[in-house]
């Protein structure tokens, strides 16, 4: 992956309550959390419950599914399986990790040309603008790519409540991409085939500070994620997340207890375009923190992703060329504003 370096926490930058340095300053594209310029927009729900109830509730929520993504490339997913009192263990364990004393965190400090453990945005070129932004990244599975030794011990039930998520989201991961599979009158396993099993999961916390100067700064800058899907636990009391349509954009609700579920570049290469991955960002605000969990999934190394049989036709051409899956690329893209799925177009 090239030489990654760490910048300053910016939790500890935060504390002094200066103005961020110019390498935050996105030119006062920010545009932070409560401006009131940026409209907020429902984006659709999809109850997991219907999806695998009755046949005609199940048809009903496919259609609204398939819909979502191909118009918005996302959709806040209810009645998910896991109930509210540990959706909130969740959110327990992440404000917990983040008010650590920064001894204990830096514990888990990230190793240099990493990306699993603690640390703040990663610098891969010198001109590079970071986002306000400090994050625990772990891999959630398959077991033989779990570092242990980034899994905070602190709080105490941290890697219980943790390892739970992790169990209970890998089920639901088979399960949305089976009913997208579904939607498209695909057989349900084609997707899960082609990005290879067991499922690839990563746990990504996000923590924004408060900054002093939220229309110079992003938390995350404008992007689309380079998985196949990532759900998204939203802060329960602070917004943040925008996604952009039509050339503008839109707040995205907060939902209490709802997942947002994003569909990656590699969905959209699958789907041969019927899914649309959404160009998304995160914003702060002056007076209040914000935590958020990502949990994406992709492909394993190697494997060739392309669009499905059954998806490429005269009427609909094949719109995005073979191309083998390579994670360490990923970054770059990310850091540099450029699109897998742009670079797969034939």
């Amino acid at each position: 992956m090239g030489s990654v370096s760490m910048a300053t926490p910016v939790q500890e930058l935060a504390t002094d309550g200066q103005d961020p340095s110019e390498r935050y300053n996105y030119g006062g594209s920010g545009g932070g959390a409560l401006n009131a310029s940026v409209p907020l927009v429902e984006i659709p729900t999809v109850d997991v419950g219907s999806l695998i109830s009755s046949p005609s509730a199940a048809n009903h929520e496919l259609q609204k599914l398939s819909l979502a993504l191909s118009s918005w490339g996302c959709f806040q997913v209810v009645n998910h399986g896991m109930t509210d009192s540990f959706v909130d263990r969740v959110h327990e364990i992440s404000k917990q990790f983040f008010d650590l004393p920064k001894e204990e965190k830096h514990r888990y400090i990230r190793e240099p040309d990493s990306i699993e453990g603690y640390g703040t945005d990663m610098i891969v070129a010198e001109n590079q603008t970071l986002d306000w932004i400090d994050r625990l990244y772990l891999t959630l599975n398959p077991p033989n790519q779990v570092q242990l030794k980034f899994w905070p011990e602190k709080p105490e039930t941290f890697r219980e409540v943790l390892h739970e998520y992790s169990t209970k989201l890998q089920v639901l991961h088979d399960v949305m991409l089976k009913a997208m599979a579904k939607s498209l009158k695909l057989d349900e396993s084609v997707f899960l085939r082609m990005i290879g099993e067991p499922v690839i999961m990563s746990a990504r916390f996000n923590f924004y500070p408060p900054c002093p100067r939220p229309d110079q700064v992003l938390g995350l800058k404008p992007h689309s994620d380079g998985t196949v899907i990532t759900f998204l636990l939203q802060d329960k009391e602070v917004e943040g997340l925008q996604v952009l349509k039509d050339g503008q954009w839109f707040r995205v609700p907060v939902i209490p207890d709802a997942l947002v579920l994003n569909a990656g570049e590699h969905l959209e290469i699958m789907s041969n375009g019927e899914f649309k991955s959404p160009i998304h960002r995160a914003v702060v605000n002056s007076e209040r923190k914000r935590i958020s969990l990502a949990a994406p999934s992709i492909p394993h190394d190697g494997n060739e992703i392309e669009p499905v049989e059954g998806l490429v036709s005269e009427e609909r051409p094949r719109l995005f060329r073979k191309m083998k899956y390579n994670g360490r690329t990923h970054l770059r893209y990310y850091q540099s504003g450029r699109r897998v799925v742009d670079d797969a177009r034939i």
